[in-house]
């Protein structure tokens, strides 16, 4: 047992007493999010603004939350690829036109930046998705002139990020040719590492539990190799801080490897291990040392392990990530480990530190 923790990893009806507020369920729920959208799009919500032509360009506005990160993911993993460019911001641009598209994104439908960007970009003619609840001033400002996925599931804005994810990814198939995706797959796949990381699963055999060991009594550090990846940190870090009430940090892989070029993240002292004959009441307690979380993509795994050959109290984190146990993921389920695709990758991971983060505020009873 650690000293942090009152209730061990293991200890299932430990960890589902100590949940009084459902946050296991919440953050089990990216599956069912991603299910509900996939449901929108083959009723033809966003029928009305596909077009076989692309966009100038796409624009995601979204203020705060989930919602701005999903942007900022979807921006990093896809900007690249897709036919037109992606622009996230905080308010319509002042160049918005009949030519582009816009999706606004959010939790709270009077947010006076959305509905002003909302209202602005169907003035001027612009195409408008809202990824929102569709009432009160946002409907008012977009009513007949813009397509809607409002949530279908009642899920804490904490663990929201997978419903943004698949619903941006739903409107660039419809908006940008050339974009195909393919929900149902994901949300299998997010229901499969929602499974991998349920309560029941021993550490050792459990993704999230095992994060969470590693960041006992440390001072952690979440680290990203590219702009998607560091977005990912950047969620970590808020979620950590909102669901786990723990504070934590999210830098750039270059800043971490400079960092620790220096000799950081070995306690204050920069001294090398402590004796295992160590005593905290003859010698003292031992200094915080640091544990530094790297997040990175499959195919650039290997390339940032080398780069980090060397360095202690470092961990290399994707996906694909997870125990060999001979492809028997959940009951009846095909899904195994072994995601291509990168914005499913990042959705994967999410969930992960979403439920590692739920897992640090259960530990402490």
């Amino acid at each position: 047992m650690n000293a942090t923790a009152v209730v061990d990893l293991d200890d299932t009806d430990g960890l589902l007493a100590a949940d009084r507020q459902g946050l296991l369920r919440a953050a089990s729920m990216a599956g069912a999010q991603v299910r509900a959208t996939a449901a929108a799009l083959d009723e033809g919500d966003l029928e009305s603004v596909r077009s076989d032509v692309p966009p100038r360009t796409v624009v995601w506005v979204a203020g705060r939350g989930t919602a701005a990160t999903a942007g900022s993911m979807l921006a990093g993993v896809l900007g690249g690829t897709l036919s037109a460019p992606m622009v996230v911001a905080a308010e319509a641009p002042p160049w918005i036109g009949a030519l582009d598209v816009l999706i606004v994104a959010g939790d709270d439908p009077g947010d006076p930046a959305l509905v002003s960007a909302a209202a602005t970009a169907v003035r001027r003619g612009a195409r408008v998705v809202v990824v929102a609840p569709y009432d009160g001033p946002l409907r008012d400002a977009t009513a007949g002139r813009s397509v809607a996925l409002p949530p279908r599931l009642p899920v804490p804005d904490d663990f929201a990020l997978a419903r943004y994810l698949a619903a941006g990814l739903a409107a660039l198939e419809a908006i940008t040719p050339g974009v195909r995706v393919d929900l149902a797959t994901l949300a299998d796949e997010l229901d499969a590492e929602a499974f991998r990381n349920s309560a029941a699963r021993e550490l050792f055999t459990n993704p999230a539990k095992e994060l969470t060991q590693r960041m006992l009594d440390r001072d952690v550090v979440f680290a990203g190799d590219t702009p998607a990846t560091l977005t990912l940190a950047r969620h970590a870090c808020t979620v950590m801080l909102r669901v786990a009430q723990k504070t934590v940090a999210a830098v750039g892989l270059a800043d971490v490897l400079v960092a620790l070029g220096q000799g950081w993240g070995r306690g204050s002292t920069g001294a090398p291990e402590m004796s295992i004959f160590h005593d905290d009441e003859i010698d003292g307690p031992l200094p915080q040392r640091a544990r530094t979380i790297v997040l990175t993509s499959d195919a650039d795994r290997l390339a940032v392990s080398a780069r980090l050959g060397g360095f202690d109290d470092v961990s290399v984190v994707n996906a694909n990530d997870v125990p060999d146990l001979g492809g028997d993921e959940t009951p009846g389920s095909a899904v195994t480990p072994g995601v291509s695709r990168p914005e499913q990758q990042l959705a994967l991971m999410a969930v992960r530190l979403e439920m590692a983060a739920v897992y640090q505020r259960l530990i402490r009873g």
